[in-house]
């Protein structure tokens, strides 16, 4: 999973953890963006499918966590192979927290959701503490966006509007409205009028709870750094 924030024809350096990168080409000008890695996102989700075999597809995972009062306490970490963006982990490792006797697999379930949305919040703060510039909402797409819950979890943890477009293979669209630019089939005004959105999730949780919640992922994650260094054993 992928985030870009345009920082325009001035090349930004991060000094948060992103790397920069070139955004677009347009009218012999460069332009720049800030961009983070997510190293475990939807695989988090077919891990709960082919590893645990607890859902058979990703779709039901949508309304089994949107049944549940809350996540049970439970945390996930989905680590598997080390944290990109901003942490830059090869040693972290994944992890399950709080779990206890009433813990159920549809709480995993619940918190493998939400772990992808605190993932999102990590890169996105680091993008406001770059540029300087305040999130006010999110244009979301891919697959991860038709589940409902994660993306109303989206909204309550970001406490911004979250907005999901008609057609959600956006990364694909820009790449054929970009070569519709240069072979003359496209104009901006005419593809600035194609924006469509299909559903906008607002934030609705209580900021108290949605801080206590963010402040355990990162409790939670502080644990899994630096997990499988073998230096740190001798």
């Amino acid at each position: 999973m992928f985030y870009a924030h345009e920082s325009g024809e001035q090349m930004l350096l991060s000094k948060n953890g992103l790397i920069t990168t070139i955004a677009i080409g347009l009218d012999h000008k460069v332009q720049y963006a800030l961009e983070g890695s997510v190293f475990m996102a939807g695989a988090a989700i077919q891990w709960l499918r082919d590893g645990l075999q607890i859902i058979t597809s990703s779709q039901e995972t949508d309304s089994i966590a949107a049944n549940l009062e809350d996540n049970g306490g439970v945390v996930m970490v989905p680590a598997f192979v080390g944290l990109g963006a901003p942490h830059w982990d090869m040693y972290a490792r994944g992890a399950i927290f709080g779990l206890t006797r009433g813990t159920t697999k549809e709480h995993i379930i619940r918190a493998t959701l939400e772990a992808l949305a605190y993932q999102t919040k990590d890169i996105l703060d680091a993008f406001q503490l770059d540029s300087k510039i305040e999130l006010k909402s999110l244009k979301v797409d891919g697959g991860a966006c038709l589940n409902n819950f994660l993306m109303q979890f989206q909204a309550d943890i970001l406490q911004v509007e979250v907005e999901r477009p008609v057609n959600i293979e956006t990364t694909a669209l820009g790449a054929a409205y970009l070569a519709g630019f240069y072979t003359g089939y496209y104009d901006r005004e005419q593809v600035g009028k194609t924006k469509s959105i299909e559903r906008s999730f607002l934030p609705n949780m209580a900021i108290l709870y949605k801080d206590r919640l963010y402040l355990q992922w990162q409790r939670a994650l502080r644990r899994c750094l630096n997990w499988s260094n073998e230096d740190d054993l001798n």
